[in-house]
C-alpha cells in the first residue's frame, strides 16, 4: 500500500484495505512455517494525518488465521486483532543507525526506530506494506493455543490428553543441573 506525502493535511484521510493471503506469502516468503493459513481477507483501517511536518498513522488491523494449538496440534480459528500508532519525523539530514535503517529508508521511505510507534520519512510516497506486515506479525500468537486449558498430547503415545487418558506416566526431564550435580559427586565436593 502506497500512501502519498503531499496530500495529507491535518484532516485525517481515512483508508480501509482488504488484503488477500497471497499478500502475506509475500512478507514470509522463504518462512519454513506454513502452519498458519488464513480464512477470509484480513483488513486494516488506516488514518493518516500531518501533525506539523510529522506524519501520524493510527489504524487497527482484524483478521482470522487457523492455525495449529502449540500444545495438541489440533487445527482451530484464532482471531488476530492489533491496533497502532506511528509518528513519522522526516529524516532531513540524519543518517538511521543501521544499514537495513538506511535500507528501508530508500526503498520504502520510511524507516522504523527500535519501538514500532516513531520513525522518519524522506520522499512524497511512502510504501505501507513493511510496516503492515510487522504490525500482522505482532497480532499472531507465538505460541497458539485451542484454549486455555489445553492438556496436549501424551509425551510417550501420542494420544490427544483433551479426548483420552493413558496409563503412560510422565516423563521427567533431568535437571539442566544434573551433569552438574554428578561432577559434585565425583569430586567429593560437599554442599
Amino acid at each position: 500500500m502506497k500512501l502519498r506525502v503531499d496530500g495529507l493535511t491535518d484532516n485525517p484521510v481515512e483508508r480501509h484495505l482488504s488484503v488477500s493471503p497471497a499478500w502475506w506469502a509475500e512478507r514470509v516468503a522463504g518462512s519454513t512455517d506454513d502452519s498458519h493459513e488464513w480464512v477470509g481477507e484480513p483488513g486494516f483501517d488506516l488514518r493518516a494525518s500531518m501533525l506539523g511536518q510529522d506524519i501520524l498513522l493510527e489504524g487497527s488491523f482484524a483478521g482470522e488465521m487457523e492455525v495449529a494449538c502449540s500444545r495438541c496440534l489440533k487445527r482451530y480459528r484464532q482471531p488476530l486483532r492489533e491496533s497502532w500508532r506511528l509518528v513519522l519525523e522526516p529524516v532531513g539530514a540524519r543518517t538511521p543507525p543501521d544499514p537495513e535503517g538506511v535500507e528501508m529508508l530508500e526503498r520504502d521511505g520510511l524507516c522504523l526506530a527500535d519501538d514500532l510507534d516513531v520513525g522518519w520519512y524522506r520522499g512524497k510516497t511512502l510504501e505501507l506494506d513493511p510496516f503492515l506486515g510487522e504490525v500482522v506479525s505482532l497480532a499472531m500468537p507465538l505460541q497458539p493455543l485451542c484454549r486455555e486449558n489445553c492438556a496436549g498430547l501424551c509425551p510417550r503415545c501420542g494420544i490427544d490428553r483433551n479426548q483420552e487418558s493413558c496409563d503412560c506416566s510422565e516423563i521427567n526431564a533431568d535437571s539442566p543441573f544434573a551433569a552438574l550435580a554428578a561432577l559434585k559427586k565425583k569430586s567429593g565436593g560437599s554442599g
